[in-house]
């Protein structure tokens, strides 16, 4: 009877198929230093199973050696590693060292599975194995992932007394998982800290700055690593800083750092799109497009860039063909141009262009249908609404609270108060998004009592109202002529929750001081906002003048459409509703001064106008 025997070492370098066995006589024998060797050469998990069966029944399995080489081969995915087999290998150690554990916690970390490494750390310090510079970092972004702020200090404390703080692969992980945190004085702490800083230590600094929308600290320290460390900035650099520039539509610096990637550092792919992303964003839609065309490798993430960039101008031909010429459509992609249209009122584009998108086998995610569900609830379109409802039903796509959100918005301004109730029980999970839709949704309808409980409920549950809760709250009490509620709710917006109210919240009291006859109140209060915009401010003088017209309050009256015609003389509707003001009152004669001088400055009635939804198509009717 023969036992197996490998191919001997000195026969590796020939050796070009483990397939390939050489039977032998039992007094030869097999050193483990020749399956480590073959180990070493091994290319796909196939092989390394067919190692291993050989070294199990050559009773190896316990050889620390092999068993370092087998955990680094499969915990390597990109290598072809297969991590759920490293697991069973794993389970089968006795003796775990520190490197096994080091690579076992590398490979959980690699697998987003970030649980599992802090209880294998946990495991090799009560087994007296000291951690070191490669359990650290990865370790630091297990906690950081999961935002273990206090656990996080912890092991900060951790390394501080084991010495291998000087190693800047730990100090650069450190700081990752403060980024991570969004603890950006800690972050820039840990930096100043630092011994030695290298490019990566500045490049998470930087990237930290921008991940926690501190963009001004961004651009500052590039600024400082170009001026004092005397680092110069790679491909990280660029982009994080760079995206930095678009946030702060910093366009000078961004043109600095282009002119930098042209004279020094040199184009890749990720540094094109991130150009082409700023510049787009900045509305240089030219320069953006130049260097679209220039690049002579593009992956969707640049073609979705450039098409965004046509979409946000309003160019939505433009960004069709160019999505038309993409040779690679993603999610993104797709949901980007159907957005598009919804944002300037094309839903029927929209919905085409979803039904294109189903063809090709491309499934919406949660993004895709709330920008659907929004353009429906812009025209009214309900039939259309229920359809994408339908669909979310048959291909079981779970209703979250984002995709709620859109659709008790879009039943409640198609008139489905009662659906738009239906679908926000339903929820299984509840945000201030869905709270606020479903209050909002109540006070457009009138519901005033049901939208005032639901405030309360809100707030027993324990989520915090916003500024849009508080529109809602505040049109509830004006359509239920609730005044004390009113101005009850407007003041704890400041008092109780540190809202400043905004123009939206003085005009929903102001409307309410109006409707109910408080009209000198009213004038009082327009008085006291902060930040007259023109945009919001009209409609607020228009209510005013409307409520002047049904109490007979002619000096209000007089006051405010002064006001008015001085933003906005030619607008028909505030000389009629002076003109009503003072019919109101009987003064016939101011009525016809009125009526001349809308003839003197040739301004004429606008047209009214309404839409109706039949069979999935919207119509739009002028009068004249």
């Amino acid at each position: 009877m023969c036992s197996i025997k490998l191919i001997s070492s000195r026969s590796i370098n020939k050796l070009s198929s483990l397939s390939t066995l050489i039977y032998c006589s039992p007094k030869e024998t097999l050193e483990p230093k020749t399956c480590i060797e073959l180990l070493k050469t091994c290319k796909s998990i196939t092989k390394l199973k067919q190692i291993h069966a050989q070294v199990i029944i050559l009773n190896f399995h316990k050889h620390i050696g092999i068993l370092h080489k087998l955990l680094a081969f499969t915990t390597d995915t990109f290598q072809g590693g297969d991590f759920n087999y490293a697991k069973k290998i794993f389970s089968c150690c006795e003796n775990r060292t520190l490197f096994i554990y080091n690579v076992m916690i590398k490979g959980y970390v690699k697998k987003g599975q970030f649980k599992e490494p802090l209880f294998l750390f946990d495991e090799l310090r009560i087994g007296g194995l000291s951690p070191d510079n490669f359990t650290y970092p990865f370790v630091f972004k297990a906690v950081g992932e999961l935002k273990m702020v206090k656990g996080g200090e912890k092991l900060h404390g951790y390394v501080l007394k084991s010495g291998v703080w000087f190693d800047n692969y730990v100090g650069n992980s450190v700081m990752d998982m403060y980024g991570l945190f969004g603890c950006v004085t800690s972050l820039n702490k840990v930096f100043d800290e630092m011994p030695h800083r290298d490019s990566v230590a500045w490049n998470i600094l930087i990237a930290g700055f921008v991940r926690c929308d501190r963009y001004q600290d961004a651009v500052g320290a590039y600024m400082k690593m170009r001026e004092e460390s005397g680092v110069k900035p790679d491909e990280a650099t660029v982009v994080s800083t760079l995206s930095a520039c678009t946030a702060l539509k910093s366009l000078e610096l961004g043109k600095e750092i282009h002119r930098y990637v042209v004279e020094e550092l040199g184009f890749s792919v990720i540094i094109g799109n991130t150009l082409v992303d700023m510049y787009s964003k900045c509305g240089f839609l030219m320069v953006a497009r130049q260097i679209f065309d220039d690049m002579p490798t593009k992956n969707v993430i640049c073609w979705t860039s450039m098409v965004s960039g046509y979409v946000n101008r309003g160019q939505l031909d433009e960004a069709r063909k160019l999505f038309e010429r993409s040779p690679v459509r993603d999610l993104v992609l797709w949901t980007t141009m159907i957005n598009g249209y919804v944002q300037f009122n094309r839903v029927d584009d929209a919905m085409d262009l979803f039904r294109s998108m189903q063809m090709q086998r491309i499934k919406p995610d949660k993004y895709t249908l709330v920008a659907l569900l929004t353009g429906c609830a812009q025209i009214g379109a309900l039939e259309q609404g229920e359809w994408i409802r339908d669909y979310m039903k048959e291909n079981k796509i779970a209703i979250t609270a984002v995709v709620g959100t859109a659709l008790i918005e879009m039943y409640a301004k198609c008139g489905c108060i009662e659906k738009s109730m239906e679908i926000f029980d339903g929820l299984k999970e509840k945000d201030t998004a869905s709270w606020t839709s479903i209050i909002c949704a109540l006070a457009m309808s009138g519901n005033t009592r049901k939208a005032l409980e639901l405030f309360s409920q809100m707030e027993q549950a324990g989520f915090c109202p916003d500024d849009i809760t508080f529109i809602g709250v505040l049109s509830a009490c004006s359509h239920g002529g609730l005044v004390e509620e009113g101005r009850r709710y407007f003041h704890s917006m400041s008092r109780i929750y540190g809202i400043q109210p905004k123009l939206e919240h003085y005009g929903c009291l102001i409307d309410l001081l109006g409707r109910a006859g408080l009209l000198r109140e009213a004038e009082e209060m327009i008085s006291m906002i902060p930040k007259k915009d023109n945009e919001i401010i009209i409609p607020i003088y228009g209510a005013l003048l409307s409520a002047c017209r049904i109490y007979g309050s002619i000096d209000v009256g007089e006051r405010v459409a002064k006001l008015l015609m001085e933003i906005e003389s030619y607008d028909s509707s505030t000389h009629t509703l002076l003109a009503n003001t003072y019919a109101s009152a009987g003064r016939w004669e101011d009525v016809s001064k009125v009526r001349g001088t809308m003839r003197d400055l040739g301004v004429k009635k606008s047209p009214g106008c309404s839409s109706v939804d039949v069979n999935a198509n919207v119509y739009e009717f002028v009068g004249h």
